[in-house]
């Protein structure tokens, strides 16, 4: 059939589909039938330990120098690396012989030199493409570090690099294998979002050294991943393998420019002729490495840290090595060699058909030596890690927002907005070297001037779409300082009102906090029916945290409820006379507390001493302090590792306290109540308890931290209960499933302790909770932090990070952060929200919490009274999702189109309420969006749910599970259960909105 015929069969079949959208992702028609992927692997020999050669480039999307640095080769001062001249020499080579292979990652990088090339060579690199010589891996737009990104993000930067792959290049564009050769650990959350994604193995480079060497003496280094406790088997089911060099090729047998490794020189006239020596050299190290796999294939990595920028060196070379290793099988060698890619070796390991280790944990922490556990970077650049997070909540409003407001949203009263700018510079944060902080201070500050930037768009396109809906074009203001009680408007404005967006898919009811001047405020609602509210004086700590950037001395504080998807406005106005503000009493409280909770004070120390839920009248003992640790310089008797950006290292188990006793002022009222505290020049928070809140706010405040001593310090906060907790406490995967961590202890292997602190440290990325048959702590944080329970009954979370030395893993400089905000040190606030619960009913409180504190309400301000018959309140759905049911993703697709992803957001096994399948009809969901048709896609959102086939695999230790097909009642009703995330494309026209 004629290529045109082909896609006019294809879009007539897909138009008379009721629940098919057309868009994507269709493949693209070639004039040959492609035969890339699988398809194009070379032979192998089946008697013969087969090699598998993959060329490849690893590219840091920043690191040591920015993204922008890296791709034009900017800065070579600090690091040689220009990625557009590795893919210019990469597609050069491999055009001069069609055996060669070569893979690529990073698709940030891939999609900026692909718009700047010619047709001409866009087509000659589809025909590669189309011919598996050149392959895509990964594929997301970048390699997302698995420590402290969120899961919903990751999930973001892989559909936008994989759509762009899809868009560009169909099928063929369409990565088999997940390849995560460098990020420092590996969350079981990836595996099973890389599992939904399609993929059919997943490989990485880094994994503890104990387990290493128990998994090479039981060839287990390749492995089934079950990722998941609530997704039936194989749906998180993930085959994964440990590469043998991390990334790196075998020694001796790099040939970039960038190596030291001598060519092979094969003219037997010249006296340095090596090709017996190299030949000999690489089947002993192939026959080594066969010895710890299974099977008669293994991979070796041919290429590192931006190599291939002359292309010709590796080539050359290893055409060379290929011919001559090959040529001894006339001797009766039984090697052979082949350009291969991970795809390529992964069908040999499925073809041989073997039963496989089964693991069920995670590959955290991550040690390369006894002394050296990468677990600081949970922590390091604590600032950015918040600032992505919020960022991501900013995102997801803009997205949602844009969908809700209609073409308007991106071209309207306030100009042209986009969504796109932000997407990309999210994506680009969720780099292994980003969020992670472990890149050098310039470029973390460019991560953060991109975000920022990316912000500046989505403020064009809120306020657009806030207007269509509202009917209002009057301007509106934006305050991204409320952190440190600084908005200008709000500063001197006598009458403003405020609309609080709510992005997620239930109502709220949650305090505002807005700096003042006035005393005496009345705050109405929509309706105009008045609120509670108080003044309270802005803290000392407030003060001298934000210096000169604000001038309010009072904070005006109040509840504010907002609808599903939808936004609620409220208007203040500043009362002549009245009261002053809420009275300070210098003074610890002995004990605040709402209907809900309540919390006592050591009146001698002024810290807490208990903490009590009164609907289920349980009470436990809790105090809470800050400590330091020492941090190490690196010249002990034990071990000459420091603590830098990746590696956590304390000089000794036993932590520095900060103070016994906490200086305290009490601030009660009907809507709040706090107790702040001062523990050093240097550290304070506030115990806050609003009127509705079932969690305790603890609002942290650390920085500068002191050096003058010459001594790095990691801070930490300490909770101590009684809780009986048997040296296990439990932490989040990315956001998502929460795993249980012990003391001392590796599921999968006899762990040898050697560091009992940073070896007990793992990554908790938004809650971590400890428990006993009768009371659960669990404490929700505000961005990724590392943390673990070296006592019994206690929780300990590391806030911020000073350090004097680097850690010697190539970022060359101490994790001292300064600036000229903060030029004797980054000073950092954030919040711990505390619930205290039965275990069996605690994920009910837990799960809507920590969603809440992800996806935060937008609030936008505007001067004055609102104007005439402007829209006060709007819902963009038709009622509010079950409580299981969260609104992971919406957002515009095409002109058409929305991409829709729904989830259940409760594991199997942690409620008896909420753990149940739930049904969504997705007619019925939306006010304004009529859905004419619905078609369901891959995690991902690069192929369609139901052509997506994926490798299956057999472990040893249980019977073969096979899909599970669940039916859904109707087209449109669709079910979702524990865990499960279902992602739509949704073809829909807005609908006008009925007066206000």
């Amino acid at each position: 059939m004629a290529a045109g015929s082909q896609l006019l069969a294809v879009a007539l079949l897909l138009l008379l589909l009721p629940r098919r959208v057309v868009g994507v992702p269709l493949s693209q028609a070639s004039p040959r039938a492609p035969s890339c992927g699988y398809q194009s692997c070379h032979a192998t020999k089946p008697n013969m330990l087969n090699v598998h050669l993959v060329p490849h480039t690893h590219d840091d999307v920043g690191w040591l120098k920015t993204v922008d640095q890296y791709f034009y080769g900017d800065r070579n001062d600090i690091q040689h690396a220009g990625v557009q001249y590795i893919l210019d020499s990469v597609v050069d080579q491999l055009l001069k012989n069609p055996d060669r292979r070569f893979i690529y990652v990073e698709t940030a990088f891939f999609y900026r030199w692909w718009r700047q090339q010619s047709s001409s060579m866009q087509q000659t690199v589809k025909q590669l493409v189309n011919q598996g010589r050149l392959e895509f891996v990964n594929g997301g737009w970048c390699m997302s570090d698995e420590a402290t990104t969120h899961y919903s993000a990751v999930i973001d930067q892989m559909t936008m690099g994989l759509t762009f792959l899809n868009e560009t290049f169909g099928p063929c564009g369409r990565p088999r294998v997940a390849w995560h050769i460098d990020p420092f650990g590996h969350a079981r959350e990836h595996a099973s979002m890389f599992a939904q994604m399609g993929y059919d193995g997943f490989f990485f480079g880094r994994v503890d050294y104990q387990d290493r060497g128990r998994r090479m003496m039981d060839k287990e280094q390749e492995l089934l991943w079950r990722a998941s406790d609530s997704l039936t088997p194989p749906m998180a089911d993930l085959f994964t393998g440990i590469l043998p060099n991390g990334y790196n090729p075998p020694e001796g047998f790099c040939w970039d420019q960038l190596c030291d490794d001598p060519p092979i020189r094969d003219d037997p006239d010249l006296e340095d002729y090596n090709v017996d020596d190299v030949v000999k050299r690489f089947l002993n190290i192939a026959h080594s490495q066969a010895l710890v796999y299974k099977t008669k294939h293994i991979i070796m990595t041919m290429g590192s840290d931006f190599q291939y920028e002359n292309a010709n060196l590796w080539y050359k070379n290893l055409d060379k090595l290929i011919h001559y290793v090959n040529a001894q099988q006339a001797n009766g060698s039984s090697v052979n060699v082949l350009y291969s890619t991970p795809s390529c070796y992964l069908q040999e390991l499925h073809r041989a058909n073997l039963t496989w280790a089964l693991k069920t944990d995670d590959f955290f922490p991550y040690a390369d030596d006894s002394h050296d556990f990468w677990t600081g970077y949970f922590t390091s650049r604590p600032a950015l890690k918040r600032y992505e997070r919020l960022s991501n909540s900013n995102l997801q409003a803009c997205n949602q927002l844009e969908v809700l407001g209609g073409p308007l949203s991106r071209k309207g009263p306030f100009g042209e907005g986009d969504s796109q700018t932000m997407k990309k510079a999210m994506a680009v944060a969720q780099h292994h070297d980003a969020v992670s902080g472990t890149e050098k201070q310039h470029v973390a500050n460019d991560y953060a001037r991109r975000l920022a930037n990316g912000w500046q768009h989505c403020q064009v396109l809120v306020s657009n779409s806030l207007a269509a809906i509202s009917g209002s074009s009057a301007e509106r203001f934006y305050c991204d300082n409320l952190n440190i009680s600084v908005c200008p408007l709000t500063e001197s404005s006598n009458k403003f009102s405020v609309s609080v967006f709510n992005p997620l898919a239930r109502p709220i009811t949650r305090p505002v906090r807005l700096p003042v001047n006035g005393s005496v405020y009345s705050v109405t609602d929509a309706n105009g029916k008045p609120v509670d509210c108080e003044v309270l004086p802005v803290s000392r700590a407030t003060q001298a945290v934000r210096g000169n950037q604000g001038f309010a001395v009072r904070e005006l504080v109040f509840q504010v409820q907002a609808p599903p998807l939808g936004y609620s406005t409220y208007s203040v106005s500043l009362l002549q006379g009245g009261p002053t503000a809420a009275f300070m009493q210098p003074r610890t409280a002995t004990a605040i507390q709402n209907k809900y909770l309540r919390v006592t004070f050591d009146p001698d120390t002024g810290l807490l001493s208990s903490f009590s839920n009164l609907e289920t009248k349980q009470t436990i003992k809790l105090t809470q302090n800050f400590y330091w640790y020492n941090a190490s310089a690196g010249n002990n008797a034990e071990s000459n590792q420091p603590s830098g950006a990746y590696i956590f290292r304390p000089n000794s188990s036993t932590p520095f306290l900060i103070s016994r006793t906490a200086e305290t002022e009490c601030v009660q009222t009907p809507v709040v109540q706090e107790v702040r505290q001062w523990f050093a020049p240097w550290v304070s928070q506030v115990v806050r308890l609003y009127s509705d809140s079932r969690a305790l706010e603890l609002e942290w405040t650390v920085g500068p931290i002191p050096i003058d001593d010459d001594l790095g310090k990691e801070v930490i906060t300490r909770l101590d209960t009684d809780i009986k907790s048997s040296e296990i406490f439990y932490t989040d995967s990315n956001g998502r499933e929460v795993l249980q961590r012990r003391k001392d202890f590796r599921p999968t292997w006899h762990l040898k302790q050697s560091e009992p602190i940073a070896g007990n440290y793992y990554p908790i990325n938004s809650r971590a909770f400890i428990k006993d048959d009768v009371d659960q702590l669990t404490v929700v944080t505000d961005r990724s932090q590392g943390g673990g329970s070296i006592q019994n009954g206690s929780l300990e979370i590391m806030l911020h990070r000073r350090l004097l030395y680097d850690d010697v893993r190539g970022v060359g400089e101490p994790l001292n952060e300064t600036s000229h905000i903060f030029p004797d040190g980054l000073v950092v606030r954030g919040h711990l929200l505390l619930s205290l619960d039965p275990p069996g009913s605690a994920a009910d409180t837990h799960r809507p919490l920590a969603q809440e504190v992800v996806l935060q309400p937008l609030l936008s301000f505007a001067d004055g009274d609102p104007l005439p018959d402007t829209r006060l309140e709007f819902s963009g759905l038709q009622a509010a999702l079950p409580p299981a049911v969260h609104l992971l993703t919406l957002t515009q697709w095409d002109k058409d189109s929305v991409l829709l992803r729904l989830e259940h957001q409760f594991q199997s096994w942690e409620s008896k309420l909420n753990s149940q399948p739930v049904t969504i009809n997705l007619q019925k969901l939306f006010s304004t969006l009529e859905v004419l048709g619905v078609s369901e896609l891959n995690l991902s959102a690069n192929q369609w749910k139901d052509e997506m086939r994926r490798f299956d695999w057999t472990a040893q230790t249980d019977d073969h599970p096979l899909p599970k097909r669940f039916q859904d009642p109707s087209p449109w009703e669709v079910t979702l259960r524990p865990m499960d995330i279902r992602t739509f494309l949704l073809r829909v026209v807005l609908t006008p909105l009925r007066a206000a």
